[in-house]
């Protein structure tokens, strides 16, 4: 042990001649570089079965940069490198102290370095997995290269939540690239300077076994796996060929690929994304990917109205063919000297059948605008680089901090509209100073005749255009759903489509097969000509004054566009009659599904549900240009379509209320056990109290029962008794308020005594529990308390942690669990005597009946119903 301690450090006084390597284990006061073992190719230790070496390298035989890698032997493959960032020369140097790993340069200087240690360090060591240990007296581990991945991870090798890949620049530059992948708690992402342009689970290959949240992925003999519960769940995995030996690389081309070695060399098995036009900076900046399906390789063009950046500019992608004008910059970035202190924007289009990578994975930064509006925006923000613009939806997608490539869709071929934002440079190349003072005296004067001229001849032609459109409007007596309409001789803007009243009458056979009844009116299944089925609305007791106002209130709420809000279609507005054209939602509403006799629903489909209004809501509050509060959520209205998407109705519509329905609001706004506290205490109601409601939605979601109930069930919480209500430490009738049983519950962490029996275990203990902390702090009593839908969402998708609710802020429900025990005495009473019955005037109004006021939950489709 002593020779072998003290050989390397004799050595290293004589430069030129080459030092042994070491297996498996290096001691403190070592010392290294690449010329003191170049024999060896810079590898100063091996692993016990020399699979693995520890080198200083410099790759690919380029003279300048050299770096501290791991190595796989066989295949001559870096799996890992320390100073990737800071490479040395041939003469830096790897130093092992007790204080822990160091590489400095030929001057001396510190490049790289462990982090500080809890205790000094023994030894380094090399293990047969290809994992660098730093090791104290005890063996025990102080640091290790697995926990420090570069973009390579092996057999063996864990890579967490929160941990990522950084591809390298190319073979021989090993400095971290602008690609990134990342595990999160419900995927593996990669990222393009945090635009999202792949995921794990949307690769064919991939199989979804679970919603848990992930905990780490990694690799084996088998496949590529995201494991959960200590590697107990597989939430997603690749089944791979068997291979002793494979490692999961993101290249420096972007792509994630994991590849297996054998005697003939390395298979690749597994890549993505597999299309190339895929990958964010493929064809350099605004550069158009073409996929060529008769070779497999994508060619690179320039869009219309750019061309090629030449490489003695040291671009790489399209510019404006336009000189006059620049590609926007992003904030705070130097310009140069032809950029304009306040910059005047334009933007050039790139017409229909485009796409951009990122929009696959983000959400709109508005709904329901045009492409004027999308284009404002971007201009009020100097982060936005470009626009796509959904034409149907009116969806506005803004490209913020780096711009890059573009890519031909099929998908998109006639609706999404791409414009790169440009601005004008303040001195035009070639205009010299000499030619300004040289600029001629009459073009002075006839550029601003010119100009008068042609505002007077644009105003001309669209007077002349606005006539022929009212002429146009009146003989066809409809609206178009896009554009500026005229009604009845004004003019709203948005418009959906207007049907006749005899339109409507046809459609649904003069009104004969109603399918739903609220405080709106009347809902009837309708069939259009051209075979579209719709939900036809029929309003009673409007408060709006006139049809400008009806027509107003429609233009923004049939201008909404999200996947989880019902679409309004059309309306009519015809003599006294006012009816609204839905979308037809073919499973109902989520009350029939979730209450009712027929298949129970599954645990997954619960939590898509639960997500799908979350989204809806969170549009609603922060998604619109106008904040909408919805004032009645509640099962009725959350719609089911096709896989149960959810889809919530009649949004927006408390404007058109008459006053006295308003009135009756004033202290209550919706339904019966949904009604958040501060209606009863004239608070003020914000989009909080929506937030509120829906936490009392997610905990029926989660029990399968109302929250609100004396009355039995087809289905019974464990423990029940037979009239299908749960015995409770507050509810000594054996009834309960099934919010107050999840605060006891939560309390005491017994979770799946929640869930609905008909699940028969079928759903998991930290399912439940996510569910239920989420409602828990969704009807906390201070609103303030209350997360924000945006919050519930990223909650949901484990975007963030899971948020703890505050029982201070819960004790309500105490109270409102005992009075609802009282008032179901009392209705018991009053059935048993024949009389009324009035309950404590402090009765809590959250499961309060309209009329006699009982204290005993009437269901919401008796007070506001389907709406």
């Amino acid at each position: 042990m002593g020779s072998s301690f003290f050989i390397p450090k004799i050595l290293f006084f004589l430069p030129f001649v080459s030092s042994i390597s070491y297996t498996e284990f290096i001691y403190p006061n070592f010392l290294a570089s690449n010329i003191n073992f170049a024999d060896n190719g810079g590898a100063f230790l091996f692993s016990r079965n020399r699979t693995y070496k520890a080198s200083i390298v410099n790759p690919l035989a380029q003279e300048t940069s050299f770096y501290l890698c791991v190595v796989h032997v066989a295949s001559n493959t870096i799996i890992w490198s320390a100073n990737r960032n800071d490479p040395i020369s041939s003469t830096g140097n790897f130093n092992l102290t007790t204080k822990g790993i160091s590489i400095t340069d030929q001057n001396d200087n510190l490049r790289w370095s462990t982090p500080q240690l809890q205790s000094a360090a023994s030894a380094l060591r090399l293990t047969e997995m290809g994992n660098l240990v730093l090791l104290d007296r005890s063996n025990v581990s102080l640091w290790e290269s697995f926990r420090y991945p570069t973009d390579t991870i092996v057999v063996g090798q864990y890579l967490p939540v929160g941990t990522m890949l950084l591809s390298s620049i190319s073979g021989s530059d090993l400095s971290n690239s602008n690609y990134s992948l990342s595990v999160a708690t419900s995927d593996a992402m990669l990222q393009w300077y945090g635009q999202t342009y792949w995921k794990l689970s949307m690769d064919p290959k991939a199989f979804i076994n679970s919603n848990v949240a992930v905990e780490y992925m990694i690799i084996n003999a088998t496949g590529l796996y995201l494991l959960a519960r200590n590697g107990s769940v597989v939430v997603i995995e690749v089944i791979l060929p068997r291979s002793d030996f494979r490692i999961a690389k993101l290249e420096s081309t972007g792509q994630f690929i994991v590849k297996s070695f054998s005697s003939t060399g390395w298979t690749q098995e597994f890549i993505g994304p597999v299309d190339n036009c895929r990958i964010p900076f493929f064809c350099g900046q605004v550069g158009l990917c073409n996929t060529d399906s008769a070779s497999d390789s994508p060619s690179c063009s320039c869009p219309s109205s750019f061309h090629t950046v030449p490489p003695s500019l040291g671009g790489w992608g399209c510019k404006p063919i336009d000189n006059s004008i620049v590609l926007a910059s992003p904030c705070n970035s130097s310009g140069g000297s032809d950029r304009l202190k306040s910059p005047v924007f334009s933007y050039l289009s790139l017409g229909y059948g485009i796409r951009y990578f990122a929009i696959d994975f983000s959400q709109p930064s508005r709904y329901g605008v045009n492409t004027s509006s999308c284009q404002a925006l971007c201009s009020r923000e100097c982060s936005c680089l470009a626009i796509f613009y959904g034409n149907t939806s009116g969806s506005c997608y803004m490209i913020k901090d780096r711009l890059g490539s573009i890519g031909q869709s099929s998908t998109f071929e006639n609706d999404l509209l791409g414009y790169i934002k440009v601005q004008v440079r303040s001195t035009p190349p070639g205009f010299a100073d000499k030619e300004k003072q040289n600029f001629p005296v009459a073009a002075l004067i006839l550029l601003p005749i010119f100009g008068l001229l042609l505002l007077v001849t644009l105003y001309f032609l669209w007077w002349r255009r606005r006539i022929i459109s009212k002429r146009l409007q009146t003989k066809l007596g409809s609206a178009s759903s896009r554009a500026s309409t005229e009604f009845d001789g004004f003019f709203i803007p948005g418009l959906p489509r207007r049907f006749s009243l005899e339109e409507l009458e046809a459609a649904t056979d003069s009104f004969k097969a109603q399918i739903g009844s609220g405080g709106f009116g009347t809902v009837f299944k309708g069939i259009l000509p051209d075979k579209t089925v719709v939900a036809v609305k029929k309003i009673t007791n409007l408060g709006v004054e006139g049809k400008k106002e009806f027509c107003t209130e429609i233009a923004v709420i049939g201008n909404i566009r999200h996947t989880n809000l019902v679409k309004l279609k059309g309306f009519c507005a015809q003599g006294r009659e006012r009816l609204l054209v839905y979308e037809y939602m073919n499973r109902g509403s989520l009350d029939r599904t979730l209450f009712g006799n027929g298949p129970v629903l599954e645990w997954q489909e619960r939590y898509d549900i639960a997500l799908g209004t979350a989204r809806g809501l969170s549009y609603l509050h922060k998604g619109c240009e106008h904040k909408i509060i919805h004032c009645d959520v509640k099962p009725e209205n959350i719609l089911l379509q096709d896989s149960f998407q959810a889809k919530i109705s009649d949004f927006g519509l408390s404007k058109l209320l008459a006053p006295e329905q308003s009135g009756l609001f004033t202290t209550m706004r919706g339904t019966r056990g949904y009604l958040a506290p501060e209606w009863l205490t004239n608070s003020a109601i914000s989009e909080k109290t929506d937030v509120y409601s829906y936490g009392m939605v997610l905990l029926e979601v989660v029990s399968g029962r109302k929250n609100c109930t004396t009355r039995s069930h087809n289905h019974s919480l464990d423990g029940s008794d037979s009239s299908g209500c749960q015995s409770s430490s507050s509810t000594g009738l054996g009834l309960v308020y099934f919010p107050l049983l999840a605060l006891e519950m939560h309390e005491q962490g017994r979770y799946l005594e929640l869930a609905d029996p008909r699940l028969e275990g079928r759903v998991a203990y930290e399912e439940v529990k996510k569910l239920v902390c989420i409602a828990l702090c969704c009807v906390q009593e201070e609103p303030a308390l209350r997360p924000s839908m945006d919050t519930v969402v990223s909650m949901l998708e484990g975007g963030i942690p899971l948020g703890q609710p505050r029982n201070e802020s819960l004790n309500f429900l105490r109270f409102y669990g005992r009075r609802f025990t009282e008032a179901s005495t009392i209705e018991e009473e009053m059935n048993q005597n024949g009389s009324v019955i009035y309950p404590p005037t402090n009765a809590p109004a959250s499961c309060m009946s309209d009329s006699n006021y009982l204290f005993s939950y009437i269901s919401s489709q008796q007070v506001s119903g389907p709406r």
